[in-house]
């Protein structure tokens, strides 16, 4: 395995865990949302 073979997986897995973050923080933020609206 070359140089470019690892930074190019390094680019991946950076990216899949951004989009990760990304995707988590929003989901926190609508249920925190939600829970917060349904105040019964």
């Amino acid at each position: 395995m070359e140089y470019g073979w690892m930074s190019h997986a390094l680019g991946w897995i950076i990216g899949i865990m951004t989009v990760a973050a990304t995707l988590g923080a929003a989901g926190a933020l609508f249920s925190m949302g939600r829970t917060a609206y349904r105040k019964d």
